[in-house]
This record gives C-alpha cells, sequence and structure tokens, in this order.
C-alpha cells in the first residue's frame, strides 16, 4: 500500500465535533461555548480546514457562536433520515445552515446509503442537487459502508463526495480499490471511523460481548504496533492521511485537549509498517459494530 508522505500531516484532516455526555466533559452553557471556541481556534491555527457536522443534540448552534473569523473551515452537513420525509430533508438541511449561521455550506450528504437505495432515492437526491443548484451548497454527496457498494451508487448518482468508513483494522476501502474506483470518477473521498471507533484502543477484557471473539485479533495488532515502538492513535493517523485518493480524513473530537493529542500524533514521525498486517481478518466486526466505550481522550 502506498502512502504520500510529500504534504503536510493536517491538511486533510477534518474535525466531527463531539458533545455527547461520555466524551464532553459536562459544563455550563457558557463555558461549553468557550470550549468550542478554543478547540475551533486550535483546529484552525494547525491548519486543519474541513469541520463535519450531523444535525443533532446542540451540536450545530455551538458551532455556529463558535466559530472564529473569519471563518477557515469548509462545513459539511449530514440529512436527518428519509423515513421523516422528503420535504424534512431538505427543511433540515437549511435549518442546519441558520443554526450554524453559515449562508452556504461546502456540502451536504446523505447520512444513509440506504435513503438513496429505496423508492424515493432519486426524489432526496434531486431535492439536495436543488439546493446546490441554488447555491446552498458547494457540493453533494452520502455516506456509506462497503456493505452499501458505494461504487455502484456513485455510479448512479455521480455524487461530488463520498464519505465512508475506513480504518487501520478494515482496510477493504482500500484493499478491494473502492477508494481509488471513486477517486478515479472525480469524487472527493472522505473517510471516518478513523480510529476504528474505539476498537484501537480498547483493551480486550472491556470489548462487549458482540466482539469478543475477536479479541485475540485486536491484541495481536496492538502487540505489532507496541513492538515497533507505536502508538495506536498515531499508526491510526499515519494510516488515513497518506492514503492518497483520500482528500479528507474525519477525527471525531470532544475538546481542545483532545485535538492537541490528535495534532501532535499526525505530525510524529511516519512510521515503517506493515499496514495490510495490522489489519483484522474479519475487518465488518469493527465497521459494523457499534462505539466502544474506552477512555475520553482515547475515544476519537
Amino acid at each position: 500500500m502506498l502512502l504520500n508522505p510529500s504534504s503536510s500531516p493536517v491538511a486533510r484532516l477534518a474535525l466531527a465535533v463531539v458533545t455527547e455526555p461520555e466524551r464532553a466533559t459536562p459544563a455550563p452553557v457558557g463555558a461549553r461555548e468557550e470550549a468550542m471556541r478554543l478547540m475551533l481556534s486550535t483546529g484552525a491555527d494547525a491548519g486543519v480546514g474541513i469541520v463535519a457536522t450531523r444535525p443533532e443534540a446542540d451540536t450545530e448552534r455551538l458551532l455556529g457562536q463558535a466559530w472564529p473569523f473569519p471563518s477557515p473551515f469548509r462545513v459539511t452537513v449530514r440529512t436527518v433520515p428519509l423515513s421523516e420525509g422528503v420535504d424534512r430533508v431538505e427543511a433540515r438541511a437549511r435549518r442546519s445552515l441558520e443554526r450554524l449561521g453559515l449562508p452556504r455550506g461546502d456540502a451536504v450528504l446523505v447520512s444513509s446509503a440506504h435513503d438513496l437505495a429505496g423508492a424515493d432515492g432519486r426524489a432526496l437526491w434531486d431535492r439536495l442537487r436543488a439546493l446546490k443548484d441554488r447555491g446552498l451548497f458547494k457540493r453533494i454527496g452520502f455516506c456509506a459502508t462497503m456493505e452499501d457498494g458505494p461504487t455502484l451508487l456513485a455510479r448512479r448518482f455521480q455524487p461530488d463526495v463520498v464519505q465512508m468508513p475506513c480504518n487501520l483494522l478494515d482496510q477493504r476501502p482500500v484493499s478491494e480499490g473502492v477508494i481509488s474506483d471513486l477517486a478515479g470518477m472525480g469524487v472527493d473521498v472522505h473517510i471516518s471511523s478513523i480510529f476504528a471507533r474505539g476498537l484501537l484502543f480498547a483493551a480486550r477484557e472491556h470489548l462487549p460481548e458482540h466482539l469478543a471473539e475477536h479479541g485475540a485479533a485486536l491484541s495481536r495488532t496492538r502487540r505489532r504496533l507496541a513492538e515497533a515502538r507505536v502508538d495506536p492513535m498515531q499508526a491510526a493517523l499515519a494510516f488515513a492521511l497518506g492514503l492518497p485518493p483520500v482528500s479528507a480524513a474525519i477525527a471525531s473530537v470532544a475538546s481542545a485537549a483532545e485535538l492537541r493529542a490528535i495534532l501532535a500524533a499526525a505530525h510524529a514521525p511516519r512510521p515503517d509498517l506493515d499496514w495490510e498486517a495490522l489489519a483484522l481478518t474479519e475487518p465488518a466486526a469493527c465497521s459494523l459494530s457499534r462505539s466502544v466505550r474506552v477512555p475520553a481522550s482515547r475515544a476519537a
């Protein structure tokens, strides 16, 4: 697998701000806004250019109150489920921009590829294309997993952006050529779950029951990293940020301190590793599993 060491290590790093109680420290509203402001200014100073958002909790509102001025970020938003209706999807995408305090966004992404595969998928896509035509979003795209067949969906809908999970443990989008195929179609590929939903940092005894059978494989990967004297976070970032066809690697962050740790790991010397040997033999386990609860400082 060819990695690209030439560009800045954070040039393609994107942030997904986390406000869930298990990750973010509870704080009064004013303190939360100040913490968000500090996190964003930390990212801006480091050269991070993309913020990925979801229409949940009050994250969009907090972001809208905390952008540095002028904001250096390109912002992607995600749709609500199509089960709420096409009208609601469009209205909520517009509402996301209002809550973010932005006249326009960089991209709006269909949250689930299943919405496009259904009977109303084309109607949904046409609505998002209309938002793009009106200048509210520069680009449109969708989120997908390997199981969704993202290449076939991309051929059908011709998106500008596709976001999909890809990480050290689940390298299928690379090994099966999906990322290269998408990039070859002119699609910008954003990868998510770059820390494998916390699996890279979870001790074997803390794995949930549905992942217990993969404990030995995870321990083997961590042992190989330890023998190479490489921190799991450093390895995960080196893998994700070193994939040439990928235009953005999304890391979830809950605080400025967490972001500083990610930035430090991203700037560490690139390790010389056998990347393929670090992947799970059954990688679907980490791509389809729920997030694993690990210490907040390692849960990004």
